[in-house]
C-alpha cells in the first residue's frame, strides 16, 4: 500500500502547486493542459486529499510502534 500513499501523495502535492499558480498569477496549470477533463483531474486530486486523511492515523500508529 506505500506505493499508494506516494501516488496520492505525488497527486495531492501537484494539486497544491496548481492552487499556488492560480492563486498567484491566476493561471490555471490542469485546465490548460487537460482542458475539458480537468473536472476528472480534480475529481482524482480530491479523492487522493480525502484518502490522505487516514494517514494522520496510519502515523499514530506507527510513532506507537517506534516508541
Amino acid at each position: 500500500m506505500k506505493w499508494f500513499d506516494n501516488t496520492a501523495l505525488t497527486i495531492v502535492i501537484i494539486g497544491a502547486v496548481n492552487w499556488l499558480l492560480v492563486g498567484i498569477f491566476r493561471f490555471d496549470l490542469v485546465a490548460f493542459l487537460f482542458g475539458n477533463l480537468s473536472r476528472i483531474i480534480y475529481t482524482i486530486v480530491g479523492i487522493c486529499g480525502l484518502y490522505l486523511i487516514s494517514l494522520y492515523g496510519r502515523m499514530k500508529d506507527m510513532t506507537d510502534v517506534c516508541s
